[in-house]
């Protein structure tokens, strides 16, 4: 059985955009309002060339078609927000497609090959899923960590203001709770 995943033009282009504006949110509403319909559109037209296979085949390639959706819906909703929310939902529709498409491929397999087969693909999930929580933590700790320089820097600032008085005072101050977002 060939494995390779071919995504299509659209998809290839809505994760090419979204790796060159993945920062802040960069579709307008009416460019994601039509990529959404064209990713549902290309959905069903995945889906539909699966009617002409059967058994296995045909579960593999409608659990390869909704995966592609997903993936492609949840990559939209980033690239529409640009929140950290919906590209962690991203990365999660990512290696869930890819978890449940291997779990169908298993079913191909008898005795201990299947069982290799789905304790492989439990474990490429598991350590993905693992992955994904360590890098939220990682970004957690640095933005604490961004948050106490900030405060520490604008605690010394404060203390230089001190030292004045009358409006210079007031605009020193000012101007560290802006430098030092307080």
């Amino acid at each position: 059985m060939n494995t390779t995943f071919r995504p299509s033009r659209v998809l290839c282009a809505l994760l090419l955009t979204g790796l060159a504006g993945a920062a802040s949110a960069t579709l307008t509403k009416p460019v994601y309002n039509t990529a959404k319909d064209e990713v549902k559109a290309m959905y069903k037209a995945e889906r539909d060339k699966c009617d002409s296979l059967s058994g296995n085949a045909k579960d593999v390639c409608v659990e390869r078609a909704k995966g592609q959706e997903k993936v492609a819906l949840a990559n939209l909703e980033w690239q529409y927000t640009g929140k950290a929310k919906d590209h962690n939902d991203y990365l999660e529709a990512r290696y869930e497609a890819r978890y449940n498409v291997a779990k169908e491929m298993c079913d191909d397999k008898a005795g201990n090959a299947k069982d290799v087969c789905v304790a492989q693909a439990k474990a490429d999930h598991d350590k993905a899923k693992a992955d994904l929580k360590a890098n939220k933590k990682m970004v957690a700790a640095e933005n604490d960590a961004i948050e106490a320089k900030l405060k520490a820097d604008y605690k010394v600032a404060s203390e230089r203001c001190d030292a004045l008085s009358g409006d210079a005072k007031d605009s020193c101050q000012a101007s560290a709770k802006a430098r030092y977002f307080q």
